[in-house]
């Protein structure tokens, strides 16, 4: 079965910072690009961040562009968000998800294989 995995979720004060960690199962990740977004309670899923599976691209929404930071660790199957200055509007389910194409990187619709979601809130 083809898996994706999120973890590090979590309740953080403003301000504090969260590593998420997505690992594959079912297949490598070496030659996937691999995105994240979010979710937050009655609004559409939103693209966060994005990198290519040549390791030398990264693609970042505006919101989130300065703070957070996409890396991935092909030896590891695994994908991390390091989320820095963690705002109340962060609070979402983030997902990871990923994808063998060259097309929608930004897009919910670019990406075949899913996660679960881990929650993170943000909150004093």
């Amino acid at each position: 079965q083809v898996k994706l995995e999120e973890s590090g979720g979590g309740l953080v004060q403003p301000g504090g910072s969260l590593r998420l960690s997505c690992v594959a199962s079912g297949f490598t990740l070496d030659y996937y690009r691999i995105g994240w977004f979010r979710q937050a309670p009655g609004k559409e899923r939103e693209f966060v961040a994005a990198i290519s599976w040549s390791v030398s691209s990264t693609y970042y929404a505006d919101s989130v562009k300065g703070r957070f930071t996409i890396s991935r660790d092909n030896a590891k199957n695994t994908v991390y968000l390091q989320m820095n200055s963690l705002k109340p509007e962060d609070t979402a389910i983030y997902y990871c998800a990923a994808d063998p194409t060259n097309w929608g990187i930004r897009e919910v619709g670019g990406y075949s294989y899913w996660g679960q979601g881990t929650q993170v809130t943000v909150s004093s």
